[in-house]
């Protein structure tokens, strides 16, 4: 089976050392039969030539060969235990092609907290077409940054995976919509030698114990086969204050580290210095608060605006990893019902449970969000009262964590045999996808805890001056600890409920060798798929009537038809080449028009030598708006945005950004946007070449060139994009009758003017989703594997992957100037090159791992912000590198022991000096984590014998 000895020596590369099974299975995709059962009723010739062919991710034909025109990158299940992956957002996210930033669990405030995904070559989450055994996963149901629809991939039971097979390059001809930057397969196991039993603990250093538990065995009852197996998974949260790096405001900056404002009144009509002393709103001052957060509530005192009372210990009351509960329970059965026909099915359930704070900075009153300000009828002045909450007031900040509940499935109903004695095989399959999301967020009521401080603080209202209320605030009682009760009794929580379902009916005839030619037979494939899907947001009515302070949601609900046609032909000219040939129809049907796009792709294999293979491939790709894109009703959100303009009348610009004063650095504003039932599908030019090359046995090497050219895309737009071009609009920067500063002007609305120097406040940005123009990204792709046999001492595996994005530009509107996305930081923070590498020793009954992997360098925190990396302070951070080891011991058969130590060197980010005191989380929580050092413990243990 397989003689080439290109392919042997790529399957050899991927091994993972010499005492594991070297099959063909390793690249394999989604539910190939074994070859007994590709044999089952054929003739005899039909039997040699279906063992002579497998069928690789990215075709749909069977071929002879692994590598093909279409490059495909594989991880096994054993080198992500070796190279310690604990999760498959892990395994995917430390590969070389994952250059983006991405959010995350450390994310505070997102609206995808508890979820995973990935961006290849920095392109948006979107793009990537995510399977299981080759068929489409379900669409998460809440949004990416509250806008974008994408996958989850945190829900995926890693023990239960046999390998992942990576697509790079559009693969829409055969895939459809969303594979604009690749394909990920994800190959679920088929078949268990034994009973298995497997048990993990781990640790990290500091937080994050985590437990799993795998249980699988398989059955045979006459001709029907199953494979069953469960998982449970439970990990402890990690806190800021469990970090040095997090646990206070950063010391080390552009500025001192400076304290939270938990006790704060500033006032509106200063510049500088107004903060008011509390000692002189009130003989104790702060006394009364001192010993909150842990001991650290005192005086403090900020450049430039004045004193208050606030702690540096704030910061770490966040978590940077979610405590998690995950279940999973996965089926595979086939029933051999005649000896031309096969029925299967596939069941895979996720349950899984993230609890998650996002700190002190999202638990606060102020009288700005519903006052605007009151007038201190004693101060004879305009003022602001802003009040953090402490956990001793709290009641601790794990009784107020917010909660996710995520139920889904993916059923597969199906049949696949041969049409008699022919060369036709045909498979049918009925897929169903459904996903529940109940999200339970702590809320601030918005009547009750503005009663609660009118009550206790403001006082009654004694009138009005120039339209705000003027009261006689009792700052005795503002700088008083509240109970935990008091607190109870204007919070609480939200609840909100979201879902997408997908049904998928789909009928392939394939026939491997249709003729003959004189490199081969000829293969062609055709496929007819028809469904329909839906999705359903619908936030707790309290979020979006103004009942909740503070907090909004989004919202929307929608459900389309489709259908497509695929055909794809091979054809084996000579010897030496093939051509690969792919074209498909799609076509969704939404409320009362169509969205329809055609997609082709032609791919070329020439084998000069029996060791080398140069390829290319060149075509379209395209993504449907999604149904969020469509339907996603007009939703509020609030966040905070850096006031350029006024910032600058100030003379903060630049390094110096960070001593604007709060009232222009963190402006709250209120966020719109809505979905757009007229965009347009987003369509790409994609095309790749290079080559694989085996010059000596057990050895492969490949290159691959990637382009993309994309229009259309469909983004949220940036509320501080937005705030910053319209400042270098009004500075004449910016061409003013530019399209981008007549849409900066009109989104960024403010209050009217009551002064000849400033402008008004900002107090809504709105942020539509769009079809930008065009965003082109040109990558290379480098793979290396060696299998070396050492005689007694065993044998050693090399593996190493390398990208490097060589262009990404973004061109936002026709007719405005096309952006240098690699070095223009505040656009994009990606890495540009990623590499990783590992050595695997294999001896007797032993085996160990080392695995490296170096982040490249990304722009720090002033070359973000001034979108500049040649001012002052900014610049480029160091490389990342991160080791990884692993030791596993078979002392008998049904026995493995493992030992896997992550971050050996327990490696933090790289230092940002340029960030102010006033951060937190002084590094790029979308590009590094402070996970720090993970040790695991796990043991396997097979029952019986093989069946």
């Amino acid at each position: 089976m397989l003689k080439s000895k290109l392919t042997v020596a790529v399957l050899a590369a991927m091994a993972f050392g010499s005492s594991h099974t070297l099959a063909a299975t390793a690249a394999q995709s989604q539910d190939t039969p074994d070859s007994q059962e590709a044999a089952q009723g054929a003739a005899s010739t039909s039997k040699a030539r279906k063992l002579d062919t497998v069928t690789v991710t990215g075709s749909l034909i069977p071929q002879s060969q692994v590598e093909t025109s279409t490059p495909v990158m594989t991880i096994t299940a054993d080198q992500m235990k070796s190279r310690g992956f604990t999760t498959v957002a892990e395994a995917l996210q430390q590969s070389s092609f994952s250059t983006g930033a991405v959010q995350g669990a450390s994310t505070s405030a997102s609206f995808t907290q508890g979820a995973q995904t990935l961006s290849m070559f920095g392109l948006p989450v979107g793009f990537v077409k995510y399977l299981i055994d080759g068929r489409p996963m379900g669409d998460f149901p809440a949004l990416y940054n509250g806008s974008d629809a994408f996958n989850n991939l945190s829900g995926i039971p890693s023990e239960m995976v046999d390998h992942i097979d990576i697509l790079p390059g559009g693969q829409s001809s055969i895939y459809g919509s969303d594979a604009i930057a690749g394909v990920v397969n994800i190959v679920l196991k088929k078949k268990l030698d034994a009973p298995v039993v497997d048990v993990r603990y781990g640790w990290h250093t500091g937080g994050g114990a985590d437990r799993r538990v795998y249980l699988a065995d398989s059955f045979n009852w006459g001709k029907l086969n199953v494979l069953a197996g469960v998982q449970f998974e439970s990990s402890q949260p990690i806190w800021g204050f469990d970090r040095a790096l997090t646990r206070n405001y950063y010391a080390d900056g552009t500025s001192p580290a400076t304290a939270s404002r938990d006790f704060l009144v500033n006032s509106t009509t200063k510049i500088k210095n107004s903060y008011v002393d509390p000692r002189t709103l009130t003989p104790n001052g702060c006394n009364a608060t001192n010993g909150l957060f842990n001991g650290g509530e005192a005086l403090q005192y900020r450049q430039n605006s004045g004193y208050y009372c606030g702690s540096y210990n704030s910061a770490g009351y966040k978590t940077l990893s979610n405590d998690e509960k995950t279940a999973n329970v996965y089926t595979h059965a086939t029933f051999d019902a005649t000896d031309n026909l096969q029925l299967y099915s596939d069941f895979l359930y996720n349950y899984q449970e993230q609890k998650f704070s996002t700190g002190s900075g999202y638990t606060w009153w102020g009288t700005s969000a519903d006052f605007g300000k009151i007038y201190d009828a004693n101060l004879k002045d305009f003022v602001n009262l802003q009040r953090g909450f402490t956990p001793e007031e709290i009641g601790g900040y794990k009784s107020i964590m917010n909660k996710t509940t995520e139920n889904s499935y993916m059923l597969t109903l199906g049949g696949k045999g041969t049409f008699g004695q022919s060369n036709w095989d045909y498979d049918v399959t009925y897929t169903h996808s459904d996903d529940h999301l109940t999200s339970r967020r702590f809320a601030r009521w918005a009547n009750e805890i503005d009663n609660y401080f009118l009550d206790k603080v403001l006082g009654p209202e004694l009138g009005t001056n120039k339209g705000y209320g003027v009261y006689a605030p009792n700052y005795g009682a503002f700088f008083q600890p509240i109970s935990p009760a008091d607190f109870r009794g204007f919070t609480g929580f939200t609840y909100s409920n979201a879902k997408t379902w997908d049904n998928l009916l789909r009928a392939q005839v394939t026939n491997a060798s249709l003729f003959a030619l004189p490199g081969g037979d000829a293969g062609l494939a055709v496929v007819v798929e028809g469904g329909n899907q839906g999705w359903n947001y619908t936030p707790d009515a309290r979020l979006l009537d103004g009942e909740v302070w503070g907090s909004t949601d989004v919202q929307g609900a929608g459900h389309r038809s489709r259908y497509a046609a695929t055909t794809e032909l091979n054809i084996p000219l000579f010897k030496q080449l093939t051509l690969d040939a792919s074209a498909r129809y799609d076509s969704y049907h939404v409320g009362n028009g169509d969205v329809s796009h055609a997609t082709y792709n032609i791919g070329i294999e020439y084998r000069p030598l029996e060791t080398l293979l140069l390829r290319g491939k060149y075509g379209t790709a395209f993504k449907a708006p999604t149904l969020a894109d469509e339907f996603q009703g007009q939703s509020g959100y609030y966040d905070s945005v850096t006031d350029y303009y006024n910032c600058a009348q100030l003379g903060y610009v630049g390094p110096s950004i960070g001593q604007c004063p709060n009232k222009y650095y963190n402006v709250q504003f209120n966020g719109v946007q809505s979905g757009n039932t007229q965009l347009k599908p987003i369509t790409a030019k994609v095309w790749n070449y290079g080559f694989v090359w085996a010059p000596i046995n057990n050895l492969s090497f490949s290159t691959d060139y990637y382009h993309y050219d994309i229009s259309n895309e469909v983004n949220q737009e940036s509320a501080d994009l937005l705030s910053q071009q319209e400042y270098l609009c009004r500075i004449g920067t910016l061409d003013i009758n530019s399209p981008t500063c007549k849409a900066a002007l009109s989104q960024v609305v403010r209050q009217a003017a009551t002064d000849n120097t400033f402008l008004g406040d900002i107090t809504q940005i709105y942020t539509p989703k769009v079809n930008t123009s065009k965003e082109k990204v040109n990558a290379l792709v480098s793979n290396f594997g060696y299998l070396l046999n050492v005689g007694r001492f065993g044998s050693l595996t090399f593996n190493a992957s390398y990208s490097n994005v060589l262009k990404h530009e973004l061109q936002q509107y026709p007719n405005d100037p096309v952006l240098d996305l690699l070095r223009n930081p505040y656009y994009s923070y990606d890495f540009k090159t990623k590499v990783n590498a590992s050595i695997t020793w294999s001896i007797g009954n032993w085996s160990t791992t080392v695995f490296a992997n170096r982040y490249g360098s990304s722009p720090n925190y002033l070359a973000r912000t001034l979108n500049d990396y040649n001012a002052p302070g900014a610049g480029r951070l160091a490389p990342w590198i991160l080791y990884n080891a692993s030791v596993s011991y078979t002392p008998i058969d049904s026995l493995a022991l493992s030992l896997m130590v992550n971050n050996v060197f327990n490696k933090m980010p790289p230092k940002d000096h340029s960030y102010p005191g006033t951060s937190a989380s002084p590094y790029n929580d979308n590009d590094y984590n402070v996970f720090g050092r993970g040790i695991y413990l796990e043991g396997t243990y097979k029952f019986g014998k093989a069946k």
